[in-house]
């Protein structure tokens, strides 16, 4: 279908111990000395590491500790420090964190400052240096409080799908087939990892079922939770496979494919993708991570219970459930109350 650009894009939110010498890190184009090469051996050890629940390190999770690092590093170099992380003590930390947070408010801060405290572990018991984590005068950014989800509005998703074909069996172009399906599972609920890792053998269509892998131990454990998909979803997963069966990668185990015969799909391609389809309908920008919050107050709307949600999403801690039920909680609610018509 032809593109809706209007002057401005609409919003796509639903209204309403060791003694060795520390080596180096490398930054974006700050001279850091003798930190150039302890990031690659950080980045090394955590890949070759499980977390505190056993399990490994997601690469989307080196990847933001790494960052912090790098983010350590090149605010030192401006700030002329040429010493290894050694001489990071408690001073230097709340003098980095005070300025980070001048750009990046306190959220930022406080994601960038839980991203840290592994790499000072890591500096502790690698290299026997003091950890400031430890002392009480390290000045602490709380996350922010009063930042809701972001849901999504129906019209949003339908303008979505219809850019991606409708589900018109008679369109056959790959890449419309292909993010079709992808838009109709991510409706589903599952986070973008979860997406990403389905494999051929991870679904049953005839029962309308998917499984997927745990990712960390707050969440379902096991052989992985059971999806049930939407009629809709079923077709749209079908159509792909047909079409994925003429890619030069077919024969990969890893259910989506990316376009020009290129292998799995990534992280990066799928949000290019949906920032792509969003622009092409005239909305801003969005994250595959906002469909969880619109599934989980779609299940919430329709009667489904907190347990049932909690199950199906993978979540122990009825916590999570409150933050991402949080968005329209007084939209349900209304609803709810209003439904009920005169009680007296």
């Amino acid at each position: 279908m032809a593109a809706r650009k209007p002057q401005e894009n609409r919003s796509p939110l639903r209204a309403s111990k060791s003694t060795r010498t520390l080596r180096a890190i490398p930054s974006d184009g700050a001279e850091t000395g003798q930190r150039t090469a302890a990031l690659q051996d950080y980045a090394t050890h955590l890949r070759a590491s499980n977390n505190k629940h056993g399990r490994p390190y997601q690469e989307k999770t080196v990847t933001a500790y790494v960052k912090a690092v790098k983010a350590l590093d090149k605010w030192m170099a401006g700030q002329g420090m040429t010493d290894d992380f050694s001489s990071v003590g408690t001073d230097t930390l709340n003098l980095f964190f005070r300025a980070y947070y001048q750009q990046h408010e306190q959220g930022g801060t406080n994601t960038l400052q839980r991203n840290l405290r592994t790499f000072f572990s890591y500096l502790e018991e690698e290299y026997d240096t003091v950890n400031p984590y430890r002392d009480k005068r390290l000045q602490r950014y709380a996350p922010p409080t009063g930042v809701k989800p972001k849901t999504l509005s129906s019209d949003f998703i339908s303008d979505l799908l219809k850019e991606t074909g409708g589900g018109n069996p008679r369109v056959r172009e790959f890449e419309k087939v292909r993010d079709h399906a992808i838009i109709r599972v991510l409706t589903e609920g599952l986070r973008a990892e979860e997406l990403l890792s389905l494999r051929l053998d991870s679904l049953n269509l005839e029962q309308g079922l998917a499984q997927v892998v745990p990712l960390k131990d707050a969440r379902a454990a096991g052989e992985g939770r059971i999806i049930p998909l939407q009629p809709k979803t079923v077709v749209a997963i079908t159509r792909y496979i047909r079409a994925r069966e003429a890619h030069r990668m077919s024969g990969e185990p890893w259910l989506w494919l990316g376009t020009r015969n290129r292998a799995r799909l990534t992280y990066s391609g799928l949000y290019r993708m949906l920032k792509r389809r969003a622009s092409d309908c005239g909305y801003d920008s969005v994250s595959p991570h906002q469909f969880r919050h619109t599934f989980t107050d779609d299940l919430l709307s329709a009667g489904v219970s907190g347990e049932d949600v909690m199950q199906i999403a993978g979540w122990k801690d009825p916590a999570m459930l409150r933050r991402y039920a949080a968005d329209m909680a007084t939209t349900r609610a209304l609803k709810a109350v209003k439904g009920m018509g005169d009680r007296y």
